[in-house]
């Protein structure tokens, strides 16, 4: 029996969905916020409360025509729980660009001046900063030419009648949205207009948000004031885990500043982990929130080991594989020795060294808008290369001529129905341009050449067989003067801000192979070898090896070293602990608990340190884990 002595110990949250079921009721309702750990079937709780609804207020919402609102943070997450719910219509299931979506959609007149605002506020910016730089230079071309499209912009807003959007695909051309302007126009909208506000409520009364502690802390912000505003008829419902907060853009005070009246249910199970990774897990988050989870009775007791090695040591594949070879022994799990183990890097940046797409990557990375697009899946340049040019590419290559057409058909504005339709009896004399142009695409790898980025995209600036992504436009459109003296100034710094801005950092990017493409495409899809520790979040593996390797990694938004008391802390790490505000070793602490807490029987942690010796001293006095857990490579 629990300690509560009514239920046993496995049922002990039982009364925690009992608790959530109570605030559903539509007549009465109560928001609430569900801190739900790592393995505690958050999901389920989730389902349980749908069904509550589902059974208790069908008729009540269909004769108002109302729904249920759930939003998840990812589509596969989506794609369950309307699995679970047999897709029933009472509950709309959406990510959140296309939930906010939704609600703006079709408001273009308001958009459009919304837009206006923000591309005036973006053109001033930018000719400040023309003023104070110096003419001539790489960075005043880039300038100038960001200010030709800002302007272009605007001036087009004046012919747009209807904006449009799509939460998966790339948003090109005039009247499309990026992702982040529907996430900022959805926010400012609930938080000005008071009749997009009545219709968030009057359409769902009850709005459900999954992953709600990495959820865009400017729309987390917006619904909190609806929910204020309209208590009697408008609750939210929050599951998540602040510590499981990964991404920058959550809110981050979230479930330690609820409002008053908010019930507060707590998970105290995890139905995941062995005893051994419940137990190192509680330790890792006890001097941030104190919170505790159990292991099910019938949990396995698990095995945890340390290895560490120093960093910048030569052969590192053999010790990872001195790492497998050890858990192979100590568990006498065959599995590890086949390979059937999930390996989790700390940053993109040791994946892209280890799977081949570091050239692309340390050069886009120069831009932290730019990298946070490319390591999230959501550059329209990198999607433009990975989803349009790659498939034809290997279509063509594999002679499958079917898939070749299909690709074409439906990128090509050479083909486009409007575009035939146009031509009436020349049709067929533009199909055998677009096969010219396919071809003198191919005819970039003919005879074993490998081309660079920049070569794929002059060639079909050349041809037009697709549209340009609106980000290499720029520099798709220079003038032979133009181009010849930006070859004459590659390499050199002539600016203060000259490094920072897009088009040099994509001048550099389309030097580089194109071969790479294929390794990021299959990266950033999950269908490669490794992982991120980020990029884990609410999955799950029976062997989990975690490779911890700052200086690898060369991140700046964690530091092992400094969690682990190799580095101290900064004056500004220091600084900003006196303010109460977040830490780089805060991020990391996080990130070390979302990654052990993904083991559903055995984890490996490998660790590539300055000071290996510091590095087990603070791990055993931390009493994270045992000095027999600990292995030190030499």
């Amino acid at each position: 029996m629990s300690a509560e002595g009514a239920l046993p110990d496995d049922d002990v949250d039982k009364g925690v969905d009992v608790e959530i079921a109570g605030c559903l009721d539509l007549k009465s309702p109560k928001s609430f916020f569900l801190f739900a750990g790592a393995g505690s079937g958050k999901t389920r709780s989730l389902v349980k409360a749908l069904a509550y609804v589902r059974q208790s207020a069908s008729r009540y919402l269909e004769t108002r025509g109302q729904r249920v609102a759930v939003i998840t943070f990812t589509n596969a997450a989506r794609d369950e729980i309307l699995e679970r719910l047999e897709f029933d219509p009472l509950v709309q299931v959406s990510t959140i660009h296309s939930f906010i979506w939704s609600l703006i959609k079709g408001y273009n007149k308001d958009i459009k001046v919304w837009l206006r605002t923000d591309i005036d506020t973006e053109i001033a910016e930018t000719e400040a900063a023309q003023k104070k730089g110096r003419a001539g230079t790489k960075a005043a071309i880039d300038r100038e030419r960001k200010l030709e499209t800002l302007r272009s912009r605007r001036e087009s807003l004046n012919t747009i009648r209807q904006f449009i959007y799509s939460p998966e695909g790339d948003n090109r051309g005039r009247d499309a949205l990026n992702h982040a302007e529907v996430l900022k126009i959805g926010a400012s909208f609930l938080a000005t207009k008071p009749v997009l506000r009545a219709i968030l409520t009057n359409r769902f009364p009850v709005l459900l948000i999954d992953e709600s502690q990495d959820t865009n802390r400017l729309v987390m912000e917006a619904f909190f004031a609806v929910q204020t505003a309209c208590q009697a008829t408008f609750m939210l419902g929050l599951f998540g885990d602040t510590m499981q907060r990964i991404y920058a853009d959550g809110l981050a005070d979230l479930g330690r500043n609820i409002p008053d009246g908010w019930a507060t249910p707590a998970k105290k199970m995890n139905h995941r982990c062995p005893k051994r990774v419940v137990s190192l897990i509680n330790k890792i988050r006890a001097d941030v929130d104190g919170q505790e989870q159990r292991p099910r009775s019938d949990a396995v007791e698990g095995v945890v080991r340390v290895f560490i090695a120093r960093s910048g040591v030569a052969g590192k594949a053999q010790i990872e594989a001195k790492a497998v070879e050890r858990m192979n022994e100590l568990t006498g799990d065959a599995l590890w020795a086949s390979g059937n183990v999930k390996t989790l890097i700390l940053e993109h940046h040791m994946a892209a060294s280890r799977m081949g797409f570091l050239p692309m990557f340390e050069i886009l990375s120069k831009s932290d808008r730019l990298r946070i697009g490319m390591v999230d899946g959501s550059l329209p340049v990198l999607r433009w290369f990975s989803n349009v040019i790659l498939p034809l590419v290997r279509a063509e290559q594999s002679g499958d001529k079917f898939r070749s057409a299909a690709i074409v058909r439906s990128e090509s504005p050479l083909i486009d129905k409007k575009t035939l339709r146009s031509l009436g009896d020349n049709q067929l004399a533009r199909i055998r341009q677009t096969s010219e142009a396919i071809l003198h695409l191919i005819g970039l790898w003919r005879g074993g050449k490998q081309p660079t980025f920049g070569e794929v995209l002059d060639n079909v600036k050349v041809s037009g067989l697709f549209d340009i992504p609106d980000a290499l436009k720029p520099i798709a459109n220079r003038s032979e003067v133009e181009k010849a003296l930006f070859e004459k100034l590659n390499g050199v710094i002539d600016d203060g801000d000259e490094a920072k801005t897009d088009e040099s950092v994509y001048d550099a990017f389309l030097k580089t192979p194109f071969a790479q493409i294929e390794a990021y495409d299959a990266y950033i899809k999950d269908v490669a070898q490794f992982a991120t520790h980020q990029g884990v979040k609410g999955l799950e593996f029976p062997r989990v090896m975690v490779i911890i390797d700052d200086d690898e990694a060369r991140g700046f938004l964690f530091s092992y070293e400094k969690l682990f008391g190799v580095k101290a802390r900064t004056d500004t790490d220091r600084k900003n602990e006196a303010e109460g505000k977040e830490t780089g070793i805060d991020r990391t602490k996080r990130l070390f608990y979302v990654t052990c807490s993904r083991a559903e029987r055995e984890l490996a942690i490998v660790c590539y340190s300055a000071d290996p010796a510091k590095v087990r001293d603070y791990l055993v006095a931390t009493g994270w884990f045992t000095a027999a857990e600990i292995e030190v490579f030499t």
